[in-house]
């Protein structure tokens, strides 16, 4: 196997593009790579362009009747009249649309083939991440669901075990609808409760059914939850369920909107935290899954500010190449935001609050706090269907 990582990239992937006014502008995603490659990274990765997720592909996730919708839409936007999710205020139809988002569920597939056959250990698509779509309708920003078809078609290569942690602020419930009754794949969402934010699912009380009971997990977070509590709620969930599942792949989603300066959610958490986070995901994936490390991207509407240095951290992590919070961002990528947006870039790769602090599960718990509230709802849901102590 090789120790390389491989990012996943098409420059065409920034033409997923709702429109001027949408908040998934795809500015964040050219910055990213231009982030990338201002620090260098690209000499410690592979970069590779996967081709775009064919009809067989997409329809190990999505129904043939979507799928010819999307393509429909996509001919013709002005005839998407919000029938399957398309044409709707979240999820307009453009000219290409099918093209474009099937390029990058093919990204996610890519690196999952990749990962799987031992070509690399590590594989990122920060154009990924879509996790809302569903198998017969686009929703929240996503018409194709790239992290399902990526585990979809790591089952169909034979894979027995994959687990998929999602730390966007938005539950992962495309990804969780897809699997629910799968016990070979293990999703845990870790995001805002669902009495303050879309899509308003991921109860503790969703924990999958028939023979996947107990496979799904949802640690549904208080508003205003900050650094400490996120890690907290974090390390007192996944590293026990990760280390009693024993995946054969590890799959992983970081949306960044749980950032304090995200205008669409209300977690309060740093750049810092989100970094701790993907260190600690690429630290289980080789604990547990023998390395084997799909990541994606996901949310993330501060698309100057957090986005780029969020998710170039997690290529560095990827590529083994760790940026130290403090380093200064080089000069020539704050000349391009300032080009492209007429913003100040970001001078730092942190928030100023690294290293960052929680208190351990172990350490005790306060079931009159919020937060811990959460956390005990989250095990005493899951853990005993799994034979674990809650």
């Amino acid at each position: 196997m090789s120790g390389r990582a491989q990012l996943m990239w098409d420059e065409a992937v920034t033409g997923y593009d709702f429109g001027r006014d949408h908040p998934m502008d795809p500015v964040r995603l050219a910055l990213t790579r231009r982030l990338v490659d201002a620090f260098g990274l690209d000499k410690d990765l592979d970069v590779v362009a996967a081709k775009p997720a064919g009809d067989s592909t997409l329809r190990l996730v999505h129904r043939e009747d979507y799928v010819e919708a999307v393509k429909a839409a996509s001919a013709d936007p002005d005839s998407a009249d919000g029938s399957y999710g398309l044409g709707t205020t979240d999820d307009p139809a453009f000219a290409g649309m099918h093209e474009v988002s099937a390029l990058i569920a093919g990204q996610s597939v890519g690196a999952a083939e990749a990962v799987w056959s031992g070509d690399v250990l590590h594989a990122v698509n920060f154009s990924g991440g879509l996790h809302h779509a569903m198998p017969g309708s686009a929703s929240g920003f996503c018409v194709y669901n790239d992290a399902s078809l990526a585990i979809a078609r790591l089952l169909e290569l034979g894979a027995e075990r994959v687990a998929y942690v999602d730390v966007d602020v938005h539950h992962g419930d495309g990804v969780q609808a897809a699997f629910w009754e799968d016990p070979r794949v293990l999703t845990i969402s870790l995001h805002e409760h669902p009495r303050t934010l879309f899509p308003q699912t991921g109860w503790p009380e969703e924990t999958g059914g028939g023979a996947g009971e107990g496979a799904a997990v949802n640690v549904a977070l208080p508003a205003g939850t900050g650094d400490a509590g996120w890690l907290r709620a974090f390390h007192a969930v996944v590293p026990e369920l990760i280390a009693d599942f024993r995946p054969q792949v590890l799959v992983s989603q970081h949306g960044a909107d749980t950032h304090f300066e995200d205008p669409l959610a209300h977690l309060a958490v740093s750049l810092d935290a989100q970094r701790a986070v993907q260190v600690a995901c690429h630290e289980l994936a080789h604990e547990y899954a023998d390395g084997k490390w799909v990541a994606l991207g996901g949310g993330g509407y501060a698309v100057v500010e957090v986005v780029p240095r969020s998710w170039t951290h997690l290529v560095a992590i990827a590529a083994g190449r760790e940026i130290l919070p403090e380093a200064m961002i080089p000069a020539g990528w704050r000349q391009e935001v300032f080009a492209r947006t007429r913003e100040l870039g970001p001078q730092r790769m942190t928030d100023g609050r690294w290293p960052v602090g929680y208190a351990d599960w172990e350490s005790g718990y306060d079931p009159a706090d919020r937060l811990d509230q959460a956390v005990l709802a989250a095990r005493r849901a899951v853990f005993p269907l799994r034979g674990l102590l809650a």
